[in-house]
């Protein structure tokens, strides 16, 4: 596996369906070292910092496997950052990844956080109102991923994995979740033994504390 594409986007205006707004999806391929730092790619704009970027989603990773995949399914040439990913990685297929696997890219250690789930930026990028609804049913969501060890990469690095020893789940149990989420407690408590991005860590220990709180409420009422 290596480094295809290194990409970065400057901030432009884009109309999504309901309303106009400013984004920084539109990625364009750079053939110069790049710095990578917490928060992700010098000269990476991210817009929208309600719902990306931050130290979790740093950087996104897209494989060429699956740009060939699109492209058929789509039946047309798509390029390096079409997504909106930063790194476009010869190899890499989403669905064999878990959280808190690594990927240690020339001098820069990153670890996954979350797949990427489609919003309306994404459609529009891509010029297609149903491309949420395609993206999810292709299971091809890409990784977001926080920085270990910030340095330098460059189209044509070497990327090696190393698998998360602990326990975890895969990235693809993780976008499945997100549109038919488990909130039983087994299934909670394996989502928060992995390093998910702290946004999900938030979301799941909320749900976690509402059902044991509800599992003593039974059993106080199952004894009286």
């Amino acid at each position: 596996m290596n480094v295809s594409s290194v990409n970065i986007g400057k901030a432009q205006a884009i109309q999504k369906a309901k309303a106009s707004g400013i984004t920084g999806i539109f990625k364009t391929a750079v053939t110069v070292r790049v710095q990578i730092k917490a928060e992700g790619l010098t000269g990476d704009s991210i817009c929208d910092t309600e719902n990306h970027g931050g130290v979790d989603q740093a950087v996104y990773v897209y494989g060429t496997d699956e740009y060939a995949w699109w492209a058929g399914e789509l039946a047309r040439e798509l390029f390096p950052g079409t997504f909106g990913e930063n790194l476009t990685i010869t190899g890499l297929v989403s669905a064999a990844y878990a959280i808190g696997d690594r990927f240690h890219v020339g001098g820069v250690i990153l670890e996954v956080t979350a797949p990427r789930i489609p919003c309306v930026t994404l459609a529009a990028r891509m010029g297609d109102p149903q491309f949420v609804k395609r993206f999810r049913h292709a299971e091809r969501p890409g990784l977001y991923c926080r920085v270990i060890q910030e340095g330098e990469v460059q189209v044509g690095d070497a990327v090696r994995v190393e698998k998360y020893a602990g326990e975890t789940i895969s990235a693809l149990e993780m976008f499945r979740e997100f549109y038919e989420p488990k909130e039983d407690e087994a299934t909670l408590r394996r989502f928060l033994a992995a390093p998910i991005a702290i946004r999900d860590r938030v979301e799941k220990e909320g749900k976690l504390e509402r059902v044991v709180g509800q599992v003593k409420i039974n059993e106080k009422f199952a004894k009286t």
